[in-house]
């Protein structure tokens, strides 16, 4: 692994805890010599994590799309920025990059776009492992709504097993090594069960 996706809140938040988690995500980065791929943002944890990995020595690789860019939202010290049309290209490139995926607390754009890429793991379009960095249980509703998807019968236990919540650095990383992409999700209609 070379580069990591990380997708993250264009705001602070409201607890100091997810500013030190993603300064100690942006050190650990840099320490294991990995490069940041994120989204270019210059405002709240993109931000801090931005510069935090570039404070540090490290290589920070934004991608935006250029309403973006032309709202004065980019960060100006990057490694380099590449401008996209549109959201759609953005994502896809973050995944082109990177090896692997990483979610800090963050809004909607955040969740949709992690989701997004575990999504395209089922299908075999993403083979980047998707984490969920778990800062004092901020996406422990998400993991209950995961572990329903897998007891009410829409996620295999397989695949929920090729996605983590965790609040621990080495434990994410650790993953992210040892992951082998899931299998690529078939359709059987014969095998349907009907009530």
């Amino acid at each position: 692994m070379q580069k990591i996706a990380v997708y993250c809140g264009a705001s602070m938040g409201n607890e100091k805890a997810y500013q030190e988690a993603t300064m100690q995500l942006g050190n650990y980065l840099v320490e294991h010599d990995y490069e940041l791929v994120y989204g270019g943002g210059g405002l709240g944890l993109m931000g801090l994590l931005a510069e935090q990995v570039l404070d540090n020595g490290g290589q920070v690789h934004g991608i935006m799309p250029h309403k973006l860019v032309e709202r004065e939202v980019a960060f100006d010290k990057l490694t380099d920025l590449t401008v996209v049309d549109n959201m759609a290209q953005r994502k896809q490139m973050m995944l082109d990059l990177s090896d692997g995926c990483i979610a800090l607390p963050g809004g909607p754009g955040t969740l949709e776009e992690i989701i997004e890429a575990f999504s395209w793991a089922r299908i075999g379009e993403n083979n980047n492992p998707c984490i969920f960095y778990n800062v004092k249980g901020y996406y422990d509703p998400l993991k209950i709504m995961f572990d329903q998807m897998t007891e009410k019968g829409f996620l295999t236990s397989e695949d929920h097993q090729k996605l983590l919540f965790s609040d621990s650095l080495d434990e994410i990383f650790n993953f992210m090594t040892d992951y082998v992409p899931p299998k690529i999700r078939t359709y059987n209609t014969a095998n349907e069960t009907k009530f």
